[in-house]
């Protein structure tokens, strides 16, 4: 999530003609035990900060952590948290000093010490962290990386780095530590409350596999314990050190397999917390007749594209990709899947981000099926059936099932549909570049700065360049954006490699969603992140 997330679960299967003519359950509780419940999946991997790079992961981490700076929930400006001070005269060298009294809840202190040894272990190459290339920027990160050696004999062993720290990072003292960055990053201290830059404790370091399996955290909530596939509770941190402390005792996050079950246990009560809105609720805005003022939305940070296999022979030529785009009827499909609850993309990030432009994917946004297959022409046709894949576990079968009905309609290919039964099955074969199709991706930002919709989506080997895409002329215009003087001029130069992805074509953009979310009669009051996630530390129970 630069800080983003895979977004899993934001649809629901919903029985629509659609361009025909063109496991959860358990109550929440009594109101006394003061435990919330929140709707939730199975992780990708173990909740290590810098290896989860996915929402339903991303969810516990950021209850669980707290960073050097936090992202306020009501507009998601940036505040110290574990920082005293993040200073620097030229945004390429910064000290960092952090408050004192802040423990881990093992009780062990956070010093200095643990950021450095853990962003240092995140991004050294042989650990395997998906969030490794957050620390890119920082001097001395290449030393900790060694080059893939397979080739046509197939899988080798890699050598080992000629280095396992990062030489741009140093303890000063137990609460002091200076970060040197390859060059100038002017908005790096807003990226540091993603959840890559967490500290860890002493624990980690001395057993990670223990670790895996009970995570220590310096955050609001502490781990309590985990069924697999069931559910996971938090428990609030009677030490935590912030100024934003739990009212609430702990969270339950129970494991749905369908979002309309999950809606339904909210209405009736035996669910406290709903983070989307399945589609068979938004018609006729139903949600809003069944929650009332429960039923809460606001703009919001996510994003539903198709990603394509550029690493694919058939994709390689960005007129396909072009054509295939302007094939998809974004606003039918906005309207009959979603009863208009999306907006139709015409960039790649969302109108709710600080340097949003309209119109930065140009005209391969826009639903034109005679250029579509001008421009497929001229690339030379499309040969076999475009598959189109996505989790079957999501509740996203509906509307690529409706995309793969539109180009199939529109452009005149054969088109195929194809479920993979798991949100972890497919992040397995996206993470393997297996695809030999489109295939179905969300993000969602974790600051509403447009840099979080580029570079760990788009630069060339980044985390969560699922697609193989690689343009110098991109990679050289985010350098350019970086070293700005003034996060305004950085901002605006983010925005300007934007307009080149709408050249390229890496992904298909399809629509951006609001947040919409709904309470149970249990809450309150609670704040929802523009990207979809319930800040546990502002929820407020009804006596």
């Amino acid at each position: 999530m630069r800080k983003g997330r895979l977004a899993a679960l934001v649809a629901a299967p919903l029985a629509v003609a659609l361009l025909a003519t063109g496991c959860g359950g358990g109550g929440s509780g009594s109101g006394e035990d003061g435990i919330v419940t929140l709707d939730w999946g199975e992780p990708e991997n173990p909740l290590v900060p810098a290896n989860t790079t996915e929402e339903n992961g991303g969810f516990i981490v950021n209850s669980m952590f707290t960073g050097l700076v936090n992202y306020r929930a009501s507009d998601l400006k940036v505040e110290n948290a574990v920082a005293e001070s993040i200073q620097t005269t030229d945004n390429q060298n910064f000290t960092i000093k952090l408050k004192p009294g802040w423990t881990f809840h093992d009780g062990t202190p956070v010093k200095a010490k643990n950021f450095v040894d853990a962003w240092n272990y995140s991004a050294y190459g042989p650990n395997g962290f998906q969030g490794a290339s957050f620390f890119e920027q920082i001097d001395g990160y290449d030393q900790l990386q060694s080059e893939d050696p397979d080739g046509d004999e197939g899988p080798a062993q890699a050598p080992t780095p000629p280095a396992k720290e990062m030489s741009g990072l140093k303890v000063v003292d137990d609460t002091t530590f200076t970060v040197k960055l390859k060059a100038p990053f002017t908005i790096f201290p807003v990226v540091l409350g993603y959840s890559a830059y967490m500290p860890l404790p002493d624990a980690f370091f001395a057993d990670p596999k223990g670790f895996e399996q009970h995570p220590i955290g310096n955050g609001p909530f502490k781990f309590q314990d985990r069924t697999p596939n069931v559910e996971l509770n938090l428990a609030a941190y009677d030490k935590y050190a912030g100024t934003d402390k739990p009212t609430i005792k702990g969270a339950k996050f129970k494991v749905y397999d369908n979002l309309d079950t999950a809606y339904q246990d909210l209405v009736s009560g035996n669910l406290d917390f709903l983070r989307a809105v399945p589609v068979s609720a938004l018609v006729g805005d139903k949600w809003k007749q069944e929650l009332g003022e429960r039923a809460k939305q606001k703009p919001g940070l996510l994003t539903q594209n198709l990603g394509i296999p550029i690493y694919d022979e058939k994709f390689k030529n960005p007129l396909v990709r072009k054509a295939i785009s302007m094939s998809i009827d974004r606003k039918t499909i906005t309207q009959q899947v979603f009863s208009g609850g999306r907006d139709p993309a015409d960039g790649f990030a969302t109108a709710a981000a600080d340097g949003y432009r309209p119109g930065q994917c140009g005209e391969a946004c826009e639903f034109n099926p005679e250029k579509a297959k001008q421009y497929l022409a001229q690339a030379g046709g499309f040969q076999g059936t475009l598959t189109l894949e996505t989790n079957a576990d999501g509740g996203h079968n509906e509307w690529v099932q409706a995309v793969a009905a539109s180009i199939q309609q529109n452009l005149g290919i054969q088109t195929q549909f194809v479920p993979v039964p798991t949100f972890g099955e497919f992040r397995q074969k996206a993470n393997a570049f297996q695809f030999d199709g489109l295939f179905r991706t969300g993000w969602k930002a974790d600051y509403p700065n447009i840099e979080t919709f580029l570079t760990q989506l788009y630069r060339t080997d980044a985390s969560s360049n699922d697609y193989k895409y690689s343009n110098p002329a991109f990679d050289a215009a985010l350098d350019k954006a970086n070293a700005a003087p003034t996060t305004e001029a950085a901002t605006a130069a983010y925005a300007d490699a934007e307009k080149l992805l709408g050249e390229d074509l890496p992904v298909i953009p399809l629509w951006t969603q609001p947040v919409q979310y709904g309470f149970s009669e249990r809450v309150a009051e609670g704040e929802v992140k523009a990207y979809r996630e319930l800040d546990l530390s502002t929820v407020r129970l009804n006596p």
